[in-house]
């Protein structure tokens, strides 16, 4: 073979690999975002690294930080900067779905989490004519499949910028946003008037909240009298021990990877519900057999993470993503496998169930 053949053939090789690193295995789960469109939110490149750095900090002692009360009102701020951080990175190789579900057998990890989300729709008897609210709805795939399978309007809320304009995009892009709604806003001061929702749910989103009474307490004042809400909360189970530093390290890191003041243990949900008025309908864990692993999907082989390692500081290194891309994707390596150890040893659960009633005697409290 000539030289400049060998070198032409080098060429076609060379490029033949970026473009399967970067467009094909650089897609996400769902079509939407690839490796190369990876930004970091509203932060701009240059702060990239600086906004991680005060992220990490602040969640060095997740439990001081939600009995703090100083702390705990920066909470919002920076679960804010933790979702600017890692929306497209979820997006890229996770999907529009920012949370778990049980395995089905037979089915693929997009059907178990559209069956995981249709189930929400059932629990609060969502449908047509229904207005529905999404507590913390990041970029909208629960809302697209909920809205679709109930034939409900939902309003969905984020205290994130960035993930507003991608749920907004992808309600477009999907033909729903006739029925899907997306607000700007901290779901521990919604901007909406008492009594103006039909159901409720939240889908591992109120994990964030450094006092869950807070949050519910809201959701209660904006449900209609006799309305359902439904939560599915990360949780410690009755397995974790205090006492136990493997547990207290596993469970500090995945509220350090995941922006989370402090988990809250399972047999403190009901108690928390009712205190703020609500009716408990049922309670349950998700995750419990006969469900599948959730955590199966976090269970990456080395060679695909360092293959997304890899692809990640080629990215930085040629300036097509920001400087701290490369620190957000180690942390949420990290974090992955914090969460895995927490589901095999069975002392943490990403579903929680709880379903809650308003009470109609509401009606007549509040006027």
């Amino acid at each position: 073979m000539e030289w400049s053949t060998a070198v032409w053939t080098g060429g076609v090789a060379v490029a033949a690999a970026v473009y399967w690193f970067v467009w094909v295995m650089g897609a996400a789960e769902v079509k939407g975002k690839s490796a190369v469109d990876l930004k970091m939110g509203s932060i701009s490149d240059d702060k990239v690294k600086d906004k991680y750095t005060q992220y990490l900090s602040f969640f060095r002692r997740p439990k001081e930080t939600a009995t703090n009360a100083s702390s705990a009102e920066k909470v919002p701020a920076f679960v804010d900067t933790f979702y600017n951080l890692v929306t497209d990175i979820y997006e890229w190789g996770w999907g529009q779905s920012f949370h778990f579900s049980p395995s089905v057998p037979g089915r693929s990890h997009r059907e178990a989490t559209r069956l995981h989300e249709e189930r929400v729709a059932d629990l609060i008897t969502a449908r047509p004519g229904h207005r529905i609210l999404d507590v913390g709805c990041g970029v909208g795939g629960p809302m697209r499949a909920i809205a679709a399978h109930s034939g409900s309007q939902v309003v969905g809320i984020t205290i994130n910028e960035y993930q507003v304009a991608r749920a907004r995009a992808h309600n477009k892009k999907a033909g729903l946003d006739s029925k899907c709604e997306v607000v700007c806003g901290n779901f521990l001061k919604m901007p909406f008037e008492n009594a103006s929702f039909d159901g409720a749910y939240s889908i591992e989103a109120t994990c964030h909240a450094p006092h869950l009474e807070d949050v519910y307490a809201e959701v209660f004042r904006v449900l209609k009298p006799g309305a359902l809400y439904v939560s599915y909360e990360w949780v410690t189970t009755p397995l974790y021990r205090a006492e136990n530093p493997e547990h207290v390290e596993t469970i500090q890191g995945i509220e350090r990877g995941d922006a989370l003041p402090g988990l809250r243990a399972e047999d403190d949900i009901a108690s928390i519900a009712k205190s703020v008025g609500f009716e408990v309908v049922q309670e349950k864990d998700l995750a419990l057999p006969p469900a599948g692993p959730w955590w199966t999907r976090l269970k990456m082989g080395r060679i695909a993470y360092w293959r997304n390692h890899l692809l990640v500081c080629v990215l930085t290194a040629l300036r097509i993503a920001p400087k701290g891309v490369v620190e957000v994707h180690e942390m949420l390596y990290e974090t992955a496998r914090h969460l895995t150890n927490g589901g095999e040893t069975g002392i943490f659960t990403p579903m929680h169930m709880i379903l809650c009633r308003k009470p109609v005697k509401a009606s007549e409290e509040e006027n």
